[in-house]
């Protein structure tokens, strides 16, 4: 049976679905502000991973990732790119291509809902109003706030302390908050821009978004619900704040969240300067690489990126796909797949809070049993391709294509060497080596 580490209980639970073979899977999307990067891909090759094994195991799944179109930080790129702050949609629609170009990079499978915020807006106004008739929620000059006095269980899921976070919360100047952390549902704006709502024109805040989504393709009570770990507050807190504040009942049975990805031991941010998108890792290494790497981790632990490890990971992977290379296979049912004994094997770990990094090992223990058994060898070839989501292709070989700007670094680590700037040399080559390059000196 299937285990899956539930964030609000803290233990390893059983897995029960609300209605017999049936799953509802929500998982929070992106801001499309900006190109996806490695801790994006993280977390939707991983979600991808649940939604093939739950399919994979006979469940129908219906499954729902949103994206959040109408936000701070679309608004803010609108302005800088475009010159107009309610250009936003131009701005999403960008960055919502080049994010779908990345997951079918992934080999991800496309969600049977790809909601926008901007599509739902009456929903969430809707919402809103019930929120407040419920005495959760309260409006003041045009905002409207979720009141977390109203609603005892806040926090049951980040387990925080509420006077921890009293003693550190803000009131912003122009907020009429009740209480510190009572959240926004719906900020107001000058006349005419955006929505026009019975609080005044405005637009969503960013929790009450999902909670709407989530109500409108999947009900009241969901399955699983999923994303990174820094949505665990306060993203899914409100969440689950506003959509049992209205409902008054459980809204989902499992939350799920995978860790950071880090660089230098070091949470991947911008202002660290350790930032990757997934396009520029794209550019030196096969998707597959990039995906094989990430199921190389349990979905729970860190994963420390850098671009050495995505060279181990591209010769194992190499190996692999190389490996099943061989012959082809007929097409086997997943009764027979799941049938078969190492493949029992390899789902011992998947069902153990799918445990992708122990089934990888389960396949290279077992390459000499395949090189003899032609049944078990397509049974676990097809249990990869259609769970693991690894297509399986040798990669082509690589020919090393210098950027510009490497050209121009390498040039002037070079010049640096021949000034004798040691200090600076040893920069460049620290910085290229970042950038998955290796520099080796020769003499002048």
């Amino acid at each position: 049976m299937l285990k899956i580490t539930n964030t609000i209980s803290g233990r390893k639970e059983s897995f029960h679905s609300l209605e017999p073979k049936k799953v509802r899977l929500y998982v929070c999307g992106i801001t499309p502000y900006d190109f996806a990067h490695i801790g994006h891909g993280r977390v939707y090759v991983f979600f991808d991973v649940l939604y093939r094994l739950l399919t994979f195991l006979g469940y129908h799944v219906t499954y729902v990732r949103n994206f959040t179109d109408i936000d701070d930080k679309l608004i803010a790129r609108a302005q800088k790119e475009l010159g107009n702050p309610l250009e936003f949609s131009t701005i999403a629609e960008k960055y919502i291509k080049a994010y779908h170009e990345d997951m079918q990079a992934l080999n991800t499978i496309n969600p049977n809902y790809e909601p926008r915020v901007t599509e739902i807006i009456q929903e969430i106004i809707t919402f809103i109003g019930a929120l407040i008739k419920n005495k959760k929620a309260y409006q003041v000059n045009g905002d409207v706030y979720f009141s977390i006095e109203n609603f005892p269980d806040y926090t049951k899921l980040s387990k925080q302390k509420l006077e921890d976070l009293q003693a550190g919360a803000r009131v912003q100047p122009g907020e009429k908050k009740r209480n510190p952390l009572d959240f926004a549902l719906w900020k107001s704006e000058k006349e005419g821009t955006y929505w026009k709502s019975p609080w005044g024109y405005g637009r969503p805040g960013w929790h009450i978004e999902c909670s709407a989504m989530a109500q409108k393709y999947l009900g009241d009570r969901i399955d699983i619900h999923g994303g990174g770990m820094d949505l665990i507050f306060p993203h899914h807190e409100n969440e689950i704040a506003q959509t049992e504040g209205l409902t008054g009942k459980p809204f989902a049975n499992f939350w799920m969240h995978n860790a950071f990805v880090r660089i230098n031991q070091e949470k991947m941010s911008k202002s660290l300067g350790n930032f990757f998108t997934l396009k520029e890792v794209f550019k030196q290494f096969d998707p597959m690489v990039v995906r094989f790497l990430y199921l190389n981790h349990h979905y729970r632990a860190p994963l420390d990126f850098s671009f050495d490890d995505l060279k181990i990971a591209e010769k194992t992977y190499q190996k692999l796909a190389k490996f099943f290379d061989k012959h082809p296979c007929k097409k086997f049912d997943n009764t027979t797949i799941a049938a078969n004994n190492v493949v029992q094997e390899m789902l011992e770990f998947l069902y153990d809070d799918v445990n992708t990094t122990g089934m990888l090992g389960v396949v290279f223990s077992h390459l000499n049993t395949m090189e003899k058994d032609e049944t078990t060898f397509c049974a676990v070839k097809e249990f990869l391709q259609k769970v693991l989501g690894l297509t399986l292709q040798p990669l082509p070989e690589k020919e090393i294509e210098l950027t510009p700007e490497i050209q121009q670094l390498i040039e002037a680590r070079e010049q640096a060497r021949k000034n004798k700037d040691w200090k600076k040399a040893d920069e460049l080559r620290d910085k290229l080596r970042t950038l998955g390059y290796e520099s080796h000196d020769k003499k002048f």
